[in-house]
């Protein structure tokens, strides 16, 4: 959500709010409804796509992804950051002792406790969010992926949970596309994330290819990125394609949600190929009715399988 909107959610629930009444857990599904709706452009489309039964514990795990993110970058960062983090993990822990207050954590345990989820991967996020506040490079591929496994895998074996299919062999797959979309959205936005201190493009790909630390204070468009992000693109479809094989292992409600999400990924690294790899001019985007394609395929997909 916005800073400014996040300012007003912090004074009203954040660690120095006042002691307040434990939300109800009605009242509580409710703001984490309004908060997915609000704030997850996608929300719409994707909870259409799903069983009603399952649509407000989307809701409630998305909201404790939406508050962790703002408390990490919509705040004053560094260690006022960390601090916030902390008591964010320490509402978890209250929750998972069945005494939580937030309405994020009123309304989230009762995903926990119906799906029997685990704390750790709502832990391993707050990894990544702690990370962002003092790493702004990576020197290898490995580092990247390190990175990978705490800021995104853990949203998508979440959702393996929420569909009653966690094992070691969906987890996997799942982690294999969750780091794709995640790779997607770094090469999407290397121009957005440079102007916030951020170079998620690894340092020693960017030796071997030759482009330097003054060339990225430039936005310098030359040889030397194309090749670097050409090869990083096919780098994140490697991963798409070797995550592909989970759309069959899903249930079937979840699976036009799967396939959704891998068109969508690789509908990304197809626009960032459509513009040559000059993502310094123009960050590449599907369009509306490219999304709407990808939609009516996935769902003509889902009604066939």
């Amino acid at each position: 959500m916005p800073a400014t909107s996040f300012t007003a959610e912090l004074e009203l629930y954040g660690p120095g709010s006042k002691p307040r009444d434990r939300f109800s857990p009605a009242a509580a599904r409710q703001y984490c409804e309004i908060l997915a709706r609000t704030h997850y452009e996608n929300f719409t489309v994707a909870s259409w796509l799903l069983p009603a039964k399952l649509r407000p514990h989307f809701c409630n795990v998305y909201a404790y992804c939406r508050w962790s993110d703002d408390l990490a970058d919509e705040t004053a960062g560094g260690d006022a950051s960390l601090q916030l983090l902390d008591w964010w993990e320490s509402q978890l822990d209250l929750c998972y002792r069945g005494t939580a207050t937030h309405p994020v954590f009123v309304a989230l345990q009762s995903t926990i406790d119906e799906f029997e989820i685990p704390s750790d991967p709502f832990r391993d996020l707050l990894v990544a969010f702690r990370q962002d506040q003092y790493r702004n490079r990576y020197e290898t591929f490995n580092d990247l992926l390190d990175y990978c496994r705490n800021s995104a895998n853990p949203v998508g074996r979440l959702v393996l949970y929420l569909g009653r299919c966690h094992d070691e062999v969906r987890g996997q797959l799942s982690d294999s596309v969750c780091t794709a979309l995640q790779l997607a959205n770094f090469w999407q936005d290397v121009t957005r994330d440079y102007e916030r201190g951020r170079i998620y493009l690894p340092l020693e790909s960017c030796r071997r290819a030759g482009y330097t630390e003054a060339m990225f204070e430039r936005h310098e468009f030359n040889p030397q990125f194309r090749q670097l992000l050409a090869d990083e693109v096919d780098r994140a479809e490697s991963f798409f394609r070797a995550g592909e094989p989970l759309v069959e292992q899903v249930p079937r409600e979840l699976r036009v949600d799967v396939r959704l999400f891998i068109d969508g990924g690789l509908a990304i690294l197809k626009a960032i190929r459509r513009i040559d790899f000059n993502v310094w001019r123009t960050r590449p985007t599907v369009g509306r009715w490219k999304k709407l394609r990808l939609l009516a395929r996935a769902w003509l997909w889902g009604a066939r399988s």
